[in-house]
């Protein structure tokens, strides 16, 4: 069975470091601790005293000052992976941990995950193929020489870089390298590591181009690894689960996102709020419970982008210049059915289309197999279909050989409703207001992905209230926005009513717009 030796890396809070390596060891895993050298060594007793009489537990044999983005990251782990290899013959798998990282599974959970597959779980993209990194600097980590900390000294930093470059002072990569990126969260099994430590000591030349370059704490072990390994042992994922913000910054995880954790598809988290005190001592209390039955859905990373971006959503309302050259034509029309159930746009779309022959598209914009004719690659993806919108719609009215077409849009396209709007042509705007029952808003979150069969009923209850007000404002969105003829039908209201915004909507007779009105089932989910 497998046993886990984690890799600690902590500078700060001996209390919580000795209550997670008393935690960890206690289900019959072990721990190397490096504790930074920049922290008082007044903690650092605290914590050798506290887990002095721990026989599973070790320290790194030296303390380095850690930096972030700094080869003294790289150093630290060594010496922990040292200190652990030497330590505990029996451990099959060596974890990296930081102080804010806290499991989210028991441990015969995890023993038993790893005991499923023999291979090593670590992120490791090409370096130079992959778009993993989001910053200007990609090359330059690399080729350049960096002495200087990006965040202590970022004037002298970056004023090196400049130099290098101007100088044109690169160097060569290893030639029989081929350099990886990834997350430093890995879990690596013990062969890999004696292997990378026996690299390291047969390749200094190796060890000394890594120590100068920038953020090597994502490059070493990721190449090391992909270079010592076949790639079929490689699963290159991390199993920390850790959520980044669109300014680049880690996610907090805080007391009401236990359940959430607990499904996720990840051994850790990272990283728990020290002030999170009920989420901690319920997953401190979880390692070591036995619990082997977890409901994995696997959806949070979906739901934070969703959560995060509600209410923040920056929105245009004018056409960018290349779009503004570009028209339907002044003497076409445009008809826009926009409604958050799909089904019941599409039923009235068809009903419309049978009534008044009028041609019609589906969802074109929101769902990628939309019935579309071959436009020359322009109607390929749901990315070039927003892109080029205005294209797409002349050729799709030149298609149809009509100057009146009618198409279906999720309300959350507000900017291109708005877009179509600024068009010469005559754009007309049908909303169909329906009613939304728990049961279909939690079909709807699996459908796009914010939730899955498994989710919890305690974080789906949560959660509808969240999608509910989402579909809300969307609505009022619309309704803010004053569109001109703009018109409305609606699940509560009856077929005589329906039909006036109907027959305004198509400028056709009260008589086929009531024919229309009154489908069956037009409105049954």
């Amino acid at each position: 069975m497998a046993k886990i030796a984690f890799i600690l890396l902590c500078h700060k809070d001996p209390d919580a470091v000795i209550s997670q390596a008393r935690r960890l060891t206690a289900a019959g895993d072990y721990m190397a601790i490096h504790f930074d050298a920049s922290a008082p060594r007044a903690a650092y007793d605290e914590i050798r005293a506290a887990l002095k009489d721990n026989p599973n537990v070790v320290f790194a044999g030296k303390r380095v000052k850690c930096g972030w983005g700094a080869w003294s990251l790289v150093q630290a782990t060594l010496l922990a992976l040292r200190a652990a290899l030497d330590a505990f013959a029996h451990a099959t798998h060596f974890y990296m941990l930081s102080g804010d990282c806290m499991a989210i599974k028991s441990a015969d959970y995890a023993h038993e995950f790893l005991d499923r597959r023999d291979v090593d779980y670590i992120e490791s993209f090409d370096f130079f193929e992959s778009d993993w990194i989001k910053t200007d600097l990609k090359e330059e980590r690399l080729v350049y020489r960096h002495f200087f900390n990006e965040r202590k000294n970022k004037a002298l930093f970056y004023a090196s870089v400049n130099l290098q470059r101007r100088l044109k002072l690169t160097r060569r990569i290893p030639g029989d390298l081929q350099i990886m990126i990834g997350s430093q969260w890995w879990c690596l099994r013990r062969r890999t590591c004696e292997n990378i430590v026996e690299f390291c000591d047969s390749r200094p030349e190796i060890v000394r181009f890594f120590r100068t370059t920038w953020i090597p704490d994502e490059t070493f072990f990721q190449t090391l690894v992909r270079h010592l390994v076949p790639e079929a042992e490689i699963d290159p994922r991390t199993l920390t689960f850790l959520m980044f913000s669109d300014y680049g910054m880690p996610v907090t995880f805080y007391n009401d996102h236990f359940d959430l954790l607990l499904t996720q598809n990840f051994l850790f988290a990272r990283k728990i709020s020290p002030d999170a005190r009920e989420l901690r001592a319920r997953l401190g209390a979880l390692y070591a419970s036995g619990k082997m039955d977890f409901q994995i859905s696997d959806e949070g990373r979906r739901l934070h982008r969703f959560l995060a971006g509600r209410g923040r959503i920056g929105r245009r309302f004018a056409p960018r210049f290349w779009e503004a050259e570009s028209t339907l034509g002044r003497e076409r029309e445009l008809l826009i059915v926009s409604s958050k159930k799909w089904h019941v746009a599409k039923r009235l779309l068809e009903r419309i289309r049978q009534v008044t022959n009028l041609p019609g598209v589906e969802y074109l914009f929101d769902e990628e197999s939309s019935d579309l004719p071959d436009l020359g690659g322009i109607q390929s993806s749901l990315g070039k279909r927003a892109r080029h919108r205005r294209a797409l719609m002349r050729m799709i009215f030149d298609h149809f050989e009509s100057d009146r077409l009618i198409i279906c849009l999720d309300p959350k396209n507000l900017e291109m409703i708005n877009d179509f709007y600024s068009d010469r042509c005559v754009t007309r705007l049908l909303e169909v207001e329906c009613n939304f029952s728990d049961a279909y808003l939690t079909g709807h979150a699996r459908r796009v992905g914010l939730a899955s069969p498994q989710t919890p009923p305690e974080t789906m209850a949560r959660l509808l209230p969240t999608i509910r007000n989402d579909v809300l404002h969307e609505s009022d969105q619309i309704r803010d926005a004053n569109f001109p003829h703009i018109y409305r039908i609606s699940e509560n209201a009856g077929t005589e009513e329906n039909a006036m915004a109907l027959a305004s909507f198509l400028g056709v007779s009260e008589e086929r717009a009531t024919e229309i009105a009154s489908s069956e089932h037009l409105f049954v989910d």
